[in-house]
């Protein structure tokens, strides 16, 4: 299925195009299956963007610390007083499960992590082709380096 104007290539393709993938196909999936149901998983690439009210920045990075800490896969954080960015991998059966995952991560880990009372923001989720395709057109984020919680 070609997506865009008739006649039009994509920016930076000459031939590039889109094609839908049935249940099932097994394309670009991970080696790994899904817990107990003989599903197939693949890495999405997740952003997770919070914001609200300022908070002490000290206070933030030891919470995006503490978070890295207990969820060990997380790749990067950016933060500021009033915001922050999470950058991590995460294995799902398809981008449904893997969004409900990180839609949860946030309320999840803020007692234990003590994060701020902030509300999510953002969300993009993008399998691991598009992602390193991003990457290699030079769109999208760069891949998180260097690792860890860094400030905006």
């Amino acid at each position: 299925m070609r997506r865009g104007r008739p006649g039009a290539s994509p920016r930076g393709a000459a031939e590039r195009t889109l094609t839908s993938v049935g249940a099932g196909d097994g394309a670009g999936d991970a080696t790994a299956r899904g817990a107990g149901r003989g599903e197939a998983t693949r890495l999405w690439h997740i952003t997770l963007s919070v914001s609200g009210d300022e908070a002490p920045l000290r206070e933030v990075r030891r919470a995006l610390e503490q978070l890295a800490h207990d969820h060990p896969f997380l790749l990067t954080s950016r933060y500021a007083n009033d915001h922050a960015e999470i950058r991590y991998w995460e294995e799902a059966r398809d981008l449904h499960d893997a969004a409900a995952v990180a839609l949860r991560l946030w309320g999840e880990h803020r007692t234990s992590a003590r994060l701020p009372p902030w509300e999510i923001v953002g969300l993009e989720v993008i399998d691991r082709d598009t992602y390193h395709q991003r990457v290699a057109e030079g769109y999208g984020p760069p891949p998180a380096s260097p690792v860890g919680v860094h400030p905006f």
